[in-house]
């Protein structure tokens, strides 16, 4: 390239950067990129970069200067760069090093001396003898020019996560090891640095240069400058000195505690050391940081501290004025109030791996205990501070809340709560929470202050209950009596805070808690009452659950009983989670089914059902009065509270499964709920709502707990159900639900001989839906996964549990099933295709990856056993028979599709795939 060619590249070049970092254009900004990137690929890119820099004064402009040792840099980075073979490395070194003698100081920007000496590093990793040949040339670079060099050089020691992956490891822990020769020299140097007078003309601020040095030493301590120092001399080293003194700087203080948190974690004579040098952090810099409110300074100590605690857990442990003075010094950190919980949190493994120390001392009984006595001071007033700390937070408004932040403080506090509890032990720990001296008469108990310690009793439940001591909870039933009997104009924002911590610690002490028949009708009110808001319902719903089961005897009292069905009552406001509606009738029922006396046990499971009966008949209603349509929100809103209902009766039912096996329920009453659902559910099959999906996914969920749970009386229904079932599925034919919860009636009862002829016609019926013969391509059932699931679901129970006569007369429907699930298993959808899979696959000894994760009873299953059955002979009219006729006039189309699956062959050519495959 002549001289008038390189003139005109520069030129390109300068044009091209200068679009990039300041055209307003974006499509001009995305040519100048492209294009720059196409000349860093170049072999020109070696010689304009390299005659960019060297260009006489005055330079060229700053960005593109940065860009032309940048550019180097890369080039020199990229994997199979080409400069070794060129013979390059010289010339590039020569060039490097006098750009970085030119641009150390200002005007140059410190940015581009940065760049120059990352170029440097990456040529020195890659050079042969490149590290010893840099070293030899640095005492003629300016101490600003060395002083970045040698901060960027260790970097290059650990594997860039930027894509460098032109070194292996190897070439790395060689240049590690050259880098590591020079150790000393280095340290010798920044000491020489650190002493320099201020008044010394380097064109660096004093304070800057001071930064400069910590982090050179910073990156040098990472690669593990000091490893061969001797302990004695490390403690004493004149750079840990100048480190220490940093910390009283704000300018270096950052980069300082950085430099000590590092040589803590590597060294283990260090700690000792620093742990000597506490009493001064605490009073010279903690404690006017805490004054000031500096919070950098004070999170910065609190990480140093918590790092040297934590190296030396047993040198704090033998409780010296040092270790006091580390451990006091933590606690004003923990209960420092900031805007955010990261300062107390950064100190929550410190004062665990401290107490798991404390706690798993290897030495006789006396001493153990003369430690943990030494320490349950500060234990309990690290509780104190924990407790101040994860108080319910203001909004904007000034209302109570728990931010984000806190909630995850009060996770991340679980474990160190229970530490605290064992080291103080239950008692001492309860007594500690109930200590606040609280007038009860009064009209301002300070709600934030009972509801933490509410938290913090709830979190350390397990601990304290395995402890063999009694315990005096009447606190807890004097705060409830006043929260149950608020009424709702009271039930404020920060209340319902409270409920749930409350509702928390009763799940949790319930046993105890209901132990007394006076605490029962209280507690049912206090459950009722923060039930009715979203954010205690789930506490006080799983606190109810516990609640039934561990005292029904005092909960079938009269009043609780009402107490219980004003609760479900409640809830058609439809203002609940599902979940904690489900969990709140599974409660009830749990209870009303061990009531000892029959027929109260019957009307009050029949009142229980009822009490959700009413939000799904004004649904049925709605039929009637088609003027009740004309207003969408308030259809929208009856629709959702007739599907909370029927979940609700899915709920009942699902729980007297349990009931009717353990003998708690008998037939008499199940028929009797079995009356007051199915012509309910019946209504709704026939009614016009069955097109929204939620609903008709709830009707069937009900049916299917109602058809668990009723057994053998479910039979006379059948064919009303499955009628419904496939009426219904032709009508909405996008409802998978229609299709599983047929499937769930076969596998009840396909297995009796009486009801083939059923199983049959409704196999028939849903096949002939056209949304069934439409999956017959692959396309087709990546649209419809959930069809497809349901289908191949459908036909694996008809298998699997109906009658031989049954699989015989069904053979066209099956055979068809069969060539349908070989396409769908060809899906993208990987859920459709495994049910596909699962149907066709598990069991012939074509087992694949897929299929051994499956544990349905398939199609080829089912044609093996029939095999192994009768080897030499098998019945003609057997299923057997029929099944193998099946699979021998499919096999070829099962073969191919089984194969496209196994290859992946992308989406457009297997959509082609038909029946006829």
């Amino acid at each position: 390239m002549d001289a008038a060619e390189a003139s005109e590249l520069q030129a390109r070049l300068a044009a091209a950067v200068h679009a990039l970092n300041h055209d307003a254009s974006p499509s001009a900004r995305l040519a100048a990129n492209q294009w720059l990137l196409a000349l860093q690929r170049s072999p020109q890119a070696w010689a304009v970069a390299t005659s960019l820099l060297a260009a006489p004064d005055p330079p060229p402009p700053a960005d593109l200067l940065f860009f032309a040792a940048q550019m180097l840099r890369r080039k020199i980075q990229s994997p199979g760069s080409a400069f070794p073979a060129l013979g390059l490395a010289p010339q590039l070194l020569d060039a490097l090093l006098l750009a970085a003698r030119r641009f150390c100081a200002a005007p140059a920007p410190r940015q581009l001396l940065t760049q120059i000496c990352l170029a440097l590093a990456a040529l020195a990793l890659r050079a042969e003898g490149g590290v010893d040949g840099l070293f030899a040339r640095m005492p003629h670079l300016p101490p600003p020019a060395v002083l970045e060099l040698l901060t960027v050089l260790p970097e290059e020691a650990a594997q860039d996560q930027g894509g460098d992956t032109g070194v292996d490891a190897a070439a790395r822990c060689r240049f590690t090891r050259e880098l590591l020769a020079h150790a000393p020299a280095v340290l010798e140097f920044l000491h020489g640095q650190s002493e320099k007078a201020p008044t010394d003309d380097d064109g660096v601020p004093l304070h800057e240069r001071n930064r400069r040095i910590l982090r050179c030493l910073l990156s040098w301590v990472r690669v593990g400058c000091f490893l061969e120092t001797p302990a004695a001399a490390l403690a004493t080293h004149p750079l840990l000195t100048f480190a220490f003194n940093s910390l009283q700087v704000s300018f270096s203080f950052e980069v300082a505690i950085e430099v000590m948190i590092e040589l803590v974690s590597q060294h283990q004579e260090i700690p000792e050391a620093f742990l000597s040098k506490t009493p001064y952090i605490r009073e010279v810099l903690l404690l006017p940081a805490l004054a000031n409110r500096s919070e950098k300074i004070i999170a910065g100590l609190a990480c140093l501290m918590c790092e040297v605690g934590q190296a030396a857990p047993a040198l704090v442990a033998e409780g010296g004025g040092q270790a006091l003075a580390l451990t006091d010094g933590l606690l004003r950190c923990v209960a420092f109030t900031s805007e955010d919980w990261e300062i107390a949190e950064s100190t929550l493994q410190f004062w665990c791996s401290l107490a798991h120390f404390i706690l798993g001392i290897d030495v006789k009984t006396a001493k153990r205990n003369v430690v943990r006595e030494l320490f349950v001071p500060v234990f309990s007033s690290l509780l104190d501070a924990l407790l101040f700390r994860a108080q319910m937070d203001t909004d904007s408004d000034g209302a109570p809340c728990i931010p984000e932040g806190l909630t995850q403080f009060r996770m991340n506090l679980e474990e160190l709560l229970i530490d605290i509890c064992l080291l103080l032990g239950a008692p001492a720990y309860i007594n500690k929470l109930f200590s606040g001296g609280w007038d009860f008469s009064s009209q301002t108990i300070p709600w934030k202050e009972v509801e933490v310690r509410m938290y913090a009793l709830s979190m350390v439940a397990d601990t304290i209950l395995q402890d063999e001591s009694s315990f005096d909870f009447s606190i807890i039933m004097h705060f409830v009596n006043i929260l149950s009997s608020r009424t709702p104009v009271e039930l404020n924002g920060s209340l319902f805070l409270v409920y749930k911590s409350f509702g928390d610690v009763i799940g949790s002490y319930s046993k105890w808690l209901s132990s007394s028949q006076s605490n029962i009708k209280p507690l049912l009110l206090f459950c009722a009452s923060g039930i009715s808001k979203s954010i205690s319902s789930n506490a006080c719903s799983l606190a109810l659950r516990k609640l039934c089961e561990d005292a029904p005897s005092f909960i079938h009292e009269p009043q609780n009983l009402e107490i219980l069905f004003w609760i479900s009552e409640g809830m058609n406001k439809g203002n609940l989670q599902l979940e904690d509606e489900e969990e709140i009738i599974s409660a009830i029922t749990h209870a009303l089914s061990s009531v000892s006396e029959k027929e109260l046990k019957k009307s009050s499971l029949a009142r229980l059902l009822c009490s959700s009966y009413s939000a799904v008949e004004k649904i049925i209603d709605i039929d009637r009065d088609q003027s009740l349509r004309q207003n969408p929100a308030a259809y929208t809103q009856s629709l959702d509270l007739a599907v909370r209902g029927l979940y609700r009766m899915s709920a009942l039912f699902h729980h007297l499964a349990t009931s009717v096996t353990s003998g708690l329920v008998d037939d008499d009453i199940i028929i009797v709920l079995l009356g007051i659902l199915w012509p309910l559910l019946e209504k709704l099959f026939r009614s016009s709502h069955m097109e929204n999906v939620n609903l008709s996914a709830a009707v069937c969920r009900s049916l299917s707990s109602a058809m668990h749970s009723c057994g053998h009386h479910f039979h006379i229904l059948l064919p009303k159900v499955m009628e419904c079932l496939s009426a219904n599925f032709l009508l909405f034919q996008r409802h998978d639900c229609f299709l599983r919860t047929a499937a769930n009636v076969i596998e009840e009862f396909g297995h009796k001989e009486e009801y083939g002829a059923l199983c049959v016609r409704t196999f028939e019926t849903l096949s002939s839906a056209s949304s069934i013969s439409a999956l017959n391509s692959s396309y087709t059932c990546d649209q419809e996964p959930d069809l497809v699931e349901a289908y191949t679901y459908f036909t694996s129970m008809f298998i699997r549990c109906c009658q031989k006569e049954a699989i015989v007369a069904s053979s066209s429907l099956l055979e068809l099933s069969f060539q349908k699930a070989a396409i769908c298993s060809t899906a993208m959808h990987r859920g459709a295709a495994l049910a596909a899979m699962s149907y066709m696959s598990y069991g012939f000894g074509v087992k694949t990856h897929v299929s051994k994760m499956l544990a349905h009873k398939g199609f080829l299953e089912s044609v093996l056993a029939a095999v192994l059955e009768s080897p030499e002979c098998i019945p003609n009219g057997s299923p057997g028979v029929a099944l193998i006729q099946i699979l021998a006039r499919c096999g070829e189309g099962l073969l191919s599709n089984v194969l496209y699956a196994l290859l992946g062959v992308s989406a457009l050519s297997r959509g082609r795939l038909g029946v006829a495959a």
